[in-house]
């Protein structure tokens, strides 16, 4: 059965190129009929973040990317599900040292007495010299009694990865395909730190092997580690996953995506009113592209879609423009009972209405949503959008419309509209189609000369929403002010 695995560490909140790689995970073993793991990365001990987990958790289930197995969130409570945990790293220290012990007996890793201090000078002179940085193999040939007099004398100490010298390390990347590497030019990877915790590079190995992942869908920023970490499957005589690398996710400037360009956690998209779903499918598409030119999916259609031979070799440039459009239209395409419901806390941050208003208010929600539907691109847009469109103490300033209204016409299209709207006892949204459509058969006012002075009036713009549902919602009383306001600029 194919199995993968999302593997974060909680280090704040969750980056888009991560909820992507996740996504990916998911797509792909739905697709397959396998199962998607989550398993957290915590063996950096100061990286961790307050609260992290939960942020980790809270996005994958609303953005519907949820495990099969590993950290699950049920009823509020984080819980482990699954028969290969446990599923925190920390928690399986352990099985590490188990693991350790195998390659220091067999004469493949080796205890590195070195301190910090001499690490960072060998490395400056090796920079100096204009050589490649990595550890020059101090303690590589330390007796068993040397050894044991140090860790006697309580000497911090470290385990690294011993490397034969001049051998080459090749594995199939699915993406970018087959991949070689020399020894010689590689690091002896440090697998376990001082402070007893493992590095990534064997803890990976250790847990994907135990867990039985079979594919490891990940950024390509790995990509450089990977022959250290096949190298240790051929160590402990396991089967390696197959290896898919990710592009990056690119700025404009083509750089990888960073917080100093704006928005890049998922978190920070979702407050500001980006549907989960729309995000969803953006992130689908930066770095996978489908066999049509289809561009909106559903989940069930991205599950059925997915192909991992169809990803990208090169980064993928993060179009907001692009997530805006996308997003506009999961919008439009919204139940007005649902639109209302994503709108009304971003009204109420922004004190357009209360919560106790909100039940009574509900016929006035559904018409603002009717008029903002196709106004806004994420729901944090919503309040000044209604402002620009409720403001009463509007200045007409643009001269197209200053000479719409000094048209001879437009005087006549004043009159009867404050004569119809006065006599009229409700004014809502049937009752304002039918005063324009008298006005067009009685006046001979039609088109531009009909609807864009009345629009001027009653708005203070050329172009907008439905007028008559903005009618509505003004009500009988304040769009006669609004007209009558005009008056002195028509010269009447």
């Amino acid at each position: 059965m194919i199995r993968d695995r999302f593997a974060p560490s909680p280090t704040g909140n969750v980056h888009v190129g991560s909820l992507r790689t996740a996504l990916y995970n998911y797509l792909f073993a739905k697709k397959m009929g396998g199962e998607f793991l989550l398993r957290l990365e915590d063996t950096d001990q100061t990286r961790l973040e307050q609260g992290a987990v939960d942020n980790l958790l809270d996005a994958l289930n609303m953005t519907g990317v949820i495990p099969d197995e590993g950290l699950i969130k049920e009823h509020h409570n984080i819980v482990q599900k699954g028969q290969h945990g446990p599923y925190i790293q920390s928690q399986r220290l352990d099985i590490y040292k188990q693991y350790i012990e195998t390659l220091l007996t067999q004469g493949q890793a080796y205890y590195c007495f070195c301190s910090k201090e001499r690490l960072e000078e060998v490395r400056n002179e090796q920079k100096d010299k204009g050589e490649t940085p990595k550890y020059d193999g101090k303690c590589r040939s330390l007796t068993k009694d040397e050894i044991a007099e140090n860790i006697a004398a309580g000497l911090p100490h470290t385990v690294r990865l011993k490397l034969p010298e001049n051998h080459v390390i090749s594995f199939d990347d699915l993406v970018r395909g087959a991949i070689e590497m020399n020894t010689n030019d590689l690091d002896d990877q440090v697998l376990l730190k001082a402070d007893g915790f493992p590095t990534y590079h064997m803890a990976v190995v250790v847990d994907d092997h135990l867990m039985a992942i079979t594919h490891v869908i990940r950024g390509e920023e790995w990509l450089p580690s990977t022959p250290k970490h096949v190298y240790l499957y051929e160590c402990f005589g396991w089967e390696s996953p197959k290896f898919v690398h990710l592009p990056n996710i690119l700025n404009d400037d083509r750089k990888k995506l960073s917080k100093r360009q704006g928005d890049v956690s998922v978190g920070d998209f979702l407050a500001k009113g980006y549907l989960p779903e729309a995000l969803v499918n953006f992130l689908a598409l930066l770095g996978w592209s489908p066999e049509n030119q289809q561009e909106i999916f559903s989940m069930a259609e991205l599950i059925e879609a997915f192909d991992l031979t169809r990803i990208n070799k090169s980064g993928a440039v993060f179009d907001r423009a692009k997530l805006n459009w996308m997003n506009a239209h999961y919008i439009k395409e919204m139940p007005i009972e649902n639109l209302v419901n994503h709108l009304t806390p971003f009204l109420v941050n922004a004190g357009v209405i209360t919560e106790q208003e909100i039940s009574a208010k509900q016929e006035w929600l559904s018409k603002i949503a009717e008029i903002l539907r196709d106004r806004i691109e994420f729901f944090a847009q919503a309040p000044q959008e209604l402002e620009m469109i409720l403001k009463s103490d509007f200045i007409i300033e643009d001269q197209e419309a200053l000479a719409l209204l000094h048209e001879e016409s437009s005087k006549r299209l004043y009159q009867a509209l404050t004569t119809k709207i006065e006599a009229t006892e409700v004014l809502d949204a049937a009752r304002g189609k039918a005063i324009l459509k008298e006005i067009q058969k009685e006046e001979k006012i039609k088109g531009k000369m009909l609807f864009m002075p009345s629009r001027i009036m009653i708005t203070g713009e050329m172009h907008g929403p439905d007028l008559t549902l903005i009618m509505d919602v003004l009500g009988k009383d304040e769009v006669l002010n609004r007209i009558k306001s005009v008056a002195s600029i028509m010269q009447l």
